[in-house]
C-alpha cells in the first residue's frame, strides 16, 4: 500500500522543523515507517543545491534562477527519496514543497503560478501531498521565534524584508483557500504540543 505524503508550510519561524520531529516521533510510536526529509534538500544531488540557494547575499539568484534551481532539486529529491518512501509504504513528512515556491518565488519574486507547475510537472512529475499543513503565526511571534533562531546569522531566506513576509503569508493563505481538500491551517501561536495535537487529530483519519 502507498504510504502518505504530508508537507508542512508557512513563512520563516512558524515551527515547521519543530513539528515535523514531533509528528515523526508519534507516527514511529505507531509503528508507522516514517521519513522525515526538507527542501532545498533531502537527497544528495538536492543537499547540494541547498548550498547554493541558501548561502551568499540576498541577490545571489534572480527569482527565475531560484526557480529553477529550487525545482532541480525537488525532482532529485521525489526521484530519490520521496516516491522510493511512498512506494514501499512509509509515511512522508516534508519541510516545505513546492507551494514553497509557489509563495517565494512567486509572490515574492514575481514568477507566474502556471510557470512553477509546469517546471514541477515536468520534475518531479507533478507530484502533490496527501495533505499540506499551513501553519501561522503572528507577526510578533514570528519577529521572537526568528531573532532567538537566528542570532548567529540568517541565511537568505531568514533574511528577506518584513515586506517580503508579509507577501509570503497572504499568498499561502491564498493558495490553501483554493485547495480546500488538500491544506489545513493550523494557529502555530499555540504551544508546540497543542499545534501538535491539531495536526494529529487531521491526519486521525489515516490513523484509525
Amino acid at each position: 500500500m502507498r504510504g502518505r505524503f504530508i508537507t508542512l508550510e508557512g513563512g520563516e519561524g512558524v515551527g515547521k522543523s519543530t513539528q515535523i520531529r514531533a509528528l515523526a516521533a508519534v507516527l514511529a510510536e505507531r509503528g508507522i515507517d516514517v521519513v522525515a526529509t526538507r527542501e532545498p534538500g533531502g537527497s544528495t544531488g538536492a543537499e547540494a543545491i541547498r548550498a547554493l540557494l541558501m548561502e551568499g547575499d540576498d541577490d545571489r539568484w534572480d527569482a527565475r534562477s531560484e526557480a529553477l534551481l529550487f525545482a532541480a532539486a525537488r525532482a532529485d529529491h521525489v526521484a530519490r527519496t520521496i516516491r522510493p518512501a511512498l512506494e514501499r509504504g512509509a509515511w512522508v513528512l516534508c519541510d516545505r514543497f513546492v507551494d514553497s515556491t509557489r509563495a517565494y518565488q512567486g509572490a515574492g519574486g514575481g514568477i507566474t503560478d502556471a510557470d512553477i507547475m509546469m517546471l514541477h510537472g515536468f520534475g518531479s512529475l507533478g507530484l502533490l501531498p496527501d495533505r499540506t499543513f499551513l501553519l501561522t503565526v503572528s507577526a510578533a511571534e514570528a519577529h521572537r521565534r526568528l531573532a532567538a533562531r537566528d542570532a548567529a546569522g540568517a541565511d537568505r531566506m531568514g533574511s528577506k524584508p518584513a515586506d517580503y513576509q508579509a507577501r509570503l503569508a497572504a499568498r499561502f493563505a491564498e493558495i490553501a483557500a483554493a485547495e480546500p481538500q488538500r491544506w489545513r491551517l493550523v494557529d502555530a501561536d499555540a504551544p508546540a504540543t497543542a499545534v501538535t495535537a491539531a495536526l494529529l487529530s487531521e491526519l486521525a483519519e489515516w490513523l484509525s
